[in-house]
This record gives structure tokens, sequence and C-alpha cells, in this order.
């Protein structure tokens, strides 16, 4: 494929994406409160690790360590200056690990801030998200993708900012772990009603990240899938659930096997892009990866 594009970007086929960004960097070393996304200054070379790790482990599909990098975050670390700065960088870091093996899809997170409750205003968060998307394009990345979602409007906004101010391909990701059957927002969102919101606002693919477990994320997939098949669907599950320790250490129980389980009931839905997310290492993803080799394989038998 030529360079991917918004004309384009349904070519692409079944991938893996990484794992977990947050929780790999924290085993590496500093606070779990530290913000991680300054190290793409102060560290490079500890974010390009685990950058290289995913593309070593088979993910066709990297993200960035940008997810805290726009300015309302920022501000709140005494650093509302600094995210052009960041995010080009985060960008850079993770095209330099993925070369040619691997596309980059950048990460782009929550404010903070719910715009639905007006504890932001539209127009400061889309000027934020603009700002980041031009710097992430810059520093060199495949496509954007906001991630880790809850408030309908705010993934509205963060989606018409970006849209407008690249060329990238983008799409949207909520984190679905309310309600009696865990398949709403924070902020009561369906994915249904998540699904029609980026379908019309002109995302190139739309799902779910983080909250759950990858096999809670099956419910979730099938009610994407129902929705029609105009979008890619993307899904990257947490390693279950967070467990903390008597030592205050947070663990993740779910194993690579429980990812490659998931992975054929995922595509059975229709889901394009499979990933982890909180907890999920590069074992995780190698674990997918093999998965999803083999149902290629046995689809060349056929």
């Amino acid at each position: 494929m030529n360079k991917l594009s918004r004309e384009n970007f349904r070519q692409l086929p079944l991938s893996a994406t990484d794992g977990a960004w947050g929780t790999e960097l924290i085993k590496i070393g500093g606070s779990s409160t530290e913000l991680k996304d300054f190290w793409n200054i102060s560290a490079p070379d500890k974010v390009l690790q685990v950058a290289r790790a995913y593309v070593e482990a088979g993910a066709d599909i990297i993200l960035t360590n940008t997810f805290s990098s726009n300015r309302i975050v920022l501000e709140r670390h005494r650093a509302a200056g600094r995210s052009a700065e960041l995010s080009r960088a985060g960008a850079a870091i993770s095209r330099q690990a993925a070369g040619d093996k691997a596309l980059v899809f950048a990460s782009i997170g929550p404010t903070g801030k719910l715009i639905s409750m007006e504890e932001l205003d539209v127009a400061e968060a889309e000027s934020a998200f603009a700002e980041q998307a031009i710097a992430l394009a810059e520093g060199g990345a495949d496509a954007i993708v906001i991630e880790t979602m809850a408030d309908l409007e705010e993934a509205k906004a963060a989606l018409r900012a970006c849209l407008g101010a690249c060329d990238l391909p983008v799409g949207v990701s909520f984190t679905f772990d309310s309600g009696k059957d865990k398949n709403r927002t924070m902020m009561g969102v369906s994915p249904a009603e998540a699904w029609q919101a980026a379908k019309e606002g002109g995302a190139s693919f739309v799902g779910a990240n983080c909250g759950m477990g990858i096999d809670t994320y099956i419910r979730v997939a099938r009610e994407l899938a129902e929705c029609g098949s105009e979008l890619p669907l993307w899904i990257k599950g947490n390693a279950g659930r967070p467990e903390i320790a008597a030592d205050g250490s947070t663990h993740y129980k779910a194993g690579p096997e429980d990812f490659s389980r998931a992975v054929p009931e995922l595509v059975a839905a229709g889901i394009r892009f499979i990933g982890g997310c909180c907890g999920s290492t590069p074992a995780h993803v190698a674990a997918i990866v093999a998965a999803i080799d083999h149902i290629r394989k046995s689809a060349n038998k056929r």
C-alpha cells in the first residue's frame, strides 16, 4: 500500500496492534504518578525500548507515548506549553522503532475534563486537540487514534479538531466499563451511540480500549459490528481488571493465552484491529499475532 490515507484506510487487513504503554514504562522505572510523556524528551531511549519491543513482537500497528500530551492535561503538570514538543517527539520515537515494519497510530487521550458537564469549553478542547494533531503528523505518524474516551461531546470535539488540523486518518476508541452489562462508558454512552458519532463525524475507524478485559470486550465488539460495516473496528482490552496487592502494587491476571483465545471470537465479530491495553505486554501481542497468523493460514487452506 502507498502512504496511508483516509481514502485507502479501509484496505488495511486484519492487524495486530501493540499493548500497554503506561504499565510497560512503569516497569522500566519511575513513579506510577509520573507523567511518562515527559520521557519523550528526557528519556527517549526508554520510550524507544517499549516501542521496539512491540515491533519485535510482531505488531502491525504501534501507538505513541503521547496519551497525555494535550495542553489541558499538561497544564496540571505546569507544562501547558510543551504539547507540540512532546507530541512531535513521541511520534518520531515510534516512527523510528516502526521503520517499514509497522504503522504508527498516534495516541490522543482525553483532557480529564468533561465537556458534557461544562467543565471545559468546546473551542478550548478543539484548539488543544488540533495543536497535538499537527505535531503528531509532523513527527511522522501514519494515523491518529483518539482513545479512552467516555464523554461523547469530547470525542466529537477531538475528532473534528484532528480531521481539520491534518490529513491523517483519524479513529475514535471509547472505554466501556459501566452499566449493568459493562457496555456503557462512564458517561452512559453505548457502543451504538459511539459508532454513530464516529461515522457521522468522519472517523476512519471506531472501537474500544482499556476499561475491561479482552474477553469482556467480545460482547462490545459484537454490538459495534451490529451497527454496520462502514467503519473498521478496533479493540484493545486490558489484561483483566487491575488488582491491588497488599504492598500497593497493581497486577493484571489475564495472560497471553487469554488474548489468544479471544482473537477468533473478535475476528468472527468483525474486528479489524486487535491489541492490548493496561497490563498487556509484548508477550500478549505475540500471542495475538500468532492467533491472527493461524486464522490467515486456515483461511488459505480452504
